[in-house]
């Protein structure tokens, strides 16, 4: 069962094996990823169960997007387990758009076959970016290519979203629409995500559990037990945010502006 619903993203992974944990959407295994003699991942672990949402806090430098892009299938040099579903998608900070290619185009491309427009649409509909289905990339402001990007993602019917930070270059007020969106398309698909993102009150707000990785392994976790929408007034929601600054090294109110 677990070769139908899992693939290996380096020949040292496997597939099927006994005690493998079939319920997992992701299951990471003494992963070690090192880049000339420095290991940046070192012997984590990791699982992300069906439909959960997960936010990975951390510094720079700390191996966020390493993992990510290891999940994604975009780097295998890997040492250890990591199990992943096959059908996953990937949005990165930059929406990475064609200038060559309309938008409807744009969020076909990589797709096997030759599907149709009808399915660039839907994806698009599905985003608020249905009257930008024949734009020019070139044309569209900041929120509108990421939102693109995620049309392209949601279009390959992922089972495992993962986003890297998404709403890094967008203006303030973008951004609260872009999460927004995020929440709610994660709630209308039910898939696995993963967010890689600097930003506390963003993991706060979206996950059910957040992660903070240090020292290339995930160094803390904590969940989130609080009603959906969430309101970042509440003082249980100021108690998490706090709670997890300080586990990144922010201690004041000073620092943490």
């Amino acid at each position: 069962m677990a070769t139908d619903v899992h693939r290996p993203v380096s020949p040292t992974s496997s597939t099927g094996s006994p005690g493998s944990p079939v319920s997992a959407a992701v299951h990471v295994e003494g992963l070690t990823r090192s880049f000339d003699g420095r290991t940046v991942i070192d012997a984590l672990d990791l699982d992300i169960a069906p439909g959960e949402f997960v936010a990975l806090l951390g510094r720079s430098g700390c191996g966020k997007s390493t993992l990510l892009r290891i999940l994604a299938g975009l780097d295998r040099d890997i040492e250890g387990t990591a199990l992943v579903p096959r059908r996953r998608a990937v949005a990165f900070q930059a929406p990475r758009l064609m200038p060559w290619k309309k938008v409807w185009r744009n969020v076909l491309l990589g797709l096997p076959g030759r599907p149709e427009r009808s399915v660039a649409v839907r994806a698009l509909d599905e985003v608020g970016l249905d009257h930008r289905v024949d734009a020019w990339p070139r044309t569209l402001s900041g929120g509108e290519a990421q939102r693109a990007s995620l049309a392209r993602a949601l279009v390959r019917e992922p089972d495992l979203l993962l986003l890297d930070e998404p709403f890094g270059a967008l203006d303030a007020l973008t951004r609260i629409k872009a999460q927004r969106l995020v929440g709610e398309l994660w709630q209308r698909r039910g898939c696995a995500v993963l967010l890689v993102t600097h930003d506390v009150e963003e993991a706060v707000l979206l996950a059910d559990r957040v992660l903070v990785m240090d020292g290339g392994r995930i160094a803390h976790e904590q969940r989130i037990d609080l009603d959906r929408p969430r309101e970042i007034t509440d003082p249980r929601f100021a108690a998490l945010r706090t709670g997890l600054l300080e586990r990144l090294g922010v201690h004041t109110a000073a620092e943490a502006a």
